[in-house]
């Protein structure tokens, strides 16, 4: 008892001094529990095979494809439509939707849903996205009080309700209750949240090494004046040729800047793939094609091969495949005063040097024959994959900002109506539970990385936080640890005891406050199955109902804003708004307190004795 009394002691005083990341903080306390004979290497690891922490894996990658495919950006503009350029009312805005979504689905799931739309509408309005990250977090799991299924401990208090003979909880039998926790919750994180989570302006413009968004590059090098796209009929003459056969330049004085082919047959699984031109590109049938050149050129090219001219204005703003990256030439370097088309950047680095800036001057026209100079900035453009291999001559030239960073942010935004209609059938399943929600959860990650809603398998791992997920299940097995030395029992028999003599009320509030103590350091899931059985013991030594000291030990357990491993929610949201645990305690604690004041005189209102 002593051993664990410490070890979590040794947990808070660390999670508070934030020295040390809270994910190695967690393993530590579990291999103190180990090596000390608390608890066994299975009950140790059991929370790495929780169905919790499996889905918040899961969701982590449903949320990186709603973000990877626009459908964030999307949603979220429609949340800025309604909430304008207020923060107030786009707090509101997030509040109201999260709760609503959090009635239905699991807190987890609904955070890991909205994390990506809130991201992407902060930025878009330029507001730190750490003023709603832990406000939308905490209004999962008060949203969630409002059904029967928004959170686990409502099924545990429901079941313990029906195993004593009474009638089953409905539905909505939660929803007034829920009600008025959204309401009071609501009221009350609009000042938590302005005075220690509003920290300025969002650092939209902030930009490491120089880099510049993909859209900059665009208009910088005014790309887009003399760029039309054109399709191919299947009857063209140009169907099945190359570019090299072509030879488009010298018969017409117009450049290839890209070779986009899509398949039309399917709108919900559409392909999009987009090739850099080289000598070996061959045109098919349908394919889109955006050229540069002056409109006369263009307008014989267009005769000449009996193709369609579809846009005179077009715009290069989709990156899917190719991108654009700026080089600079050194001092000394080998290709210097060489010609671009003596370097021979297509053949040997698989990109088409597009344009040159030499000081204020922007060269695009007749680049083959241009002699580089030290410090010109070369605008190239390629496969992701190309560009990425460009650093690795650093005495020719250097890549200039993160381009493959840049890349990782271009949406596949054909991709959204597929992420949409997976995310849908992810909150039915999850509302109708056709299947557990752990597996609907991992039938809805696998669809996003199989239908193309990530570049590969790899860039869905990269959207797991792994801290968050550590973190959880490291401290799952705090439960066992409390409940096999007797501190659960110990600590909660001992409340209820003492103040059973004060009437019904005192003893509600006594539950309440143990349930939210202890979720503090063990899952809500665990408090509510230790904690219900007590309630119920103590309504019937006080001969009163036992729906209000349930209902105290449901909400206590849900409504735990205090720590950021409480609930999965809370951890969720820890890495992306930047927050450290003394964030938790100056907005959560207070929360929490006053929450826990607010249930405690309206439960006997709501749920007489």
């Amino acid at each position: 008892m002593i051993l664990t009394l410490l070890t979590l002691a040794f947990a808070a005083v660390f999670f508070v001094w934030g020295r040390l990341r809270a994910d190695l903080v967690a393993m530590i306390a579990l291999l103190i529990l180990v090596l000390g004979g608390v608890i066994s290497v299975p009950e140790a690891l059991s929370g790495f095979s929780n169905s919790i922490v499996v889905m918040m894996v899961g969701l982590f990658i449903v949320g990186g494809a709603i973000f990877n495919t626009g459908l964030a950006k999307i949603i979220g503009a429609k949340l800025l439509l309604l909430g304008g350029n207020s923060p107030f009312r786009l707090f509101l805005v997030v509040m109201g939707a999260t709760a609503f979504i959090g009635a239905f689905v699991s807190n987890t799931g609904t955070v890991a849903l909205m994390l990506p739309i809130v991201v992407s509408m902060a930025a878009a309005s330029g507001i730190r996205a750490s003023r709603f990250l832990m406000p939308l977090a905490f209004a999962s799991s008060m949203g969630g009080m409002m059904t029967l299924i928004g959170t686990p401990p409502n099924l545990i208090i429901a079941e313990v309700w029906e195993e004593a003979g009474n009638a089953p909880l409905t539905f909505f039998t939660f929803l007034p209750g829920g009600l008025i926790c959204v309401v009071a919750g609501t009221l009350l994180l609009i000042p938590l949240s302005k005075w220690f989570l509003d920290k300025g302006k969002s650092s939209r413009s902030d930009r490491a090494n120089g880099a510049k968004t993909l859209t900059e590059l665009v208009e910088e090098y005014n790309l887009s004046t003399g760029l039309f796209m054109v399709s191919v009929p299947e009857r063209s003459a140009i169907v099945d040729r190359s570019i090299g056969d072509l030879n488009l330049r010298a018969l017409y004085g117009v450049d290839i800047l890209e070779v986009r082919r899509s398949d039309r047959h399917h709108k919900i699984l559409k392909k999009i793939a987009q090739y850099a031109p080289k000598p070996t590109t061959v045109i098919h049938a349908g394919d889109q094609i955006y050229l540069r050149g002056d409109m006369p050129d263009v307008e014989r090219l267009v005769s000449a091969y009996g193709l369609v001219m579809e846009s005179d204005g077009a715009q290069l703003n989709d990156f899917y495949d190719i991108g654009l990256a700026e080089i600079v030439i050194m001092p000394n370097s080998s290709i210097s005063r060489k010609t671009v088309a003596e370097i021979g950047f297509r053949k040997r680095f698989g990109v088409n040097v597009i344009a040159i800036r030499r000081k204020q001057i922007y060269i695009t026209a007749d680049l083959a024959s241009v002699p580089l100079q030290a410090g010109d900035v070369l605008l190239v453009q390629g496969s992701w994959e190309a560009i990425g291999g460009l650093d690795s001559d650093p005495s020719a030239w250097v890549v200039i900002g993160q381009p493959l960073a840049e890349a990782a942010k271009v949406t596949l935004d054909y991709k959204a109506p597929l992420a949409a209609a997976i995310m849908v059938a992810m909150i039915v399943a999850l509302i109708f539970e056709f299947v557990p929600p752990v597996i609907a959860v991992l039938c809805a990650a696998m669809l996003t990385i199989l239908s193309g809603c990530f570049r590969n398998v790899e860039d869905a791992y990269k959207k797991i936080n792994w801290e968050s997920v550590v973190l959880i299940a490291a401290m799952m097995p705090m439960s066992f640890a409390l409940e096999k030395t007797g501190i659960s029992s110990l600590v909660s028999s001992a409340l209820v005891g003492s103040l059973g003599s004060l009437g019904p009320l005192p003893v509600l509030a006594g539950i309440y406050f143990t349930t939210s103590v202890m979720t503090l350091f063990i899952s809500n899931t665990a408090t509510a199955v230790l904690l219900a059985p007590i309630a119920m013991q103590s309504a019937l030594a006080l001969d009163v109902s036992a729906l209000p000291f349930l209902f105290a030990v449901t909400f206590g357990a849900s409504l735990c804003f205090a720590s950021p491993f409480s609930t999965p929610p809370n951890a969720l949201v820890m890495p992306a708004g930047q927050y450290t645990f003394s964030d938790y305690i100056k907005v959560g604690l207070p929360l929490q307190l006053i929450m826990g004041v607010i249930m405690i005189l309206l439960l006997p209102v709501l749920f007489p004795f």
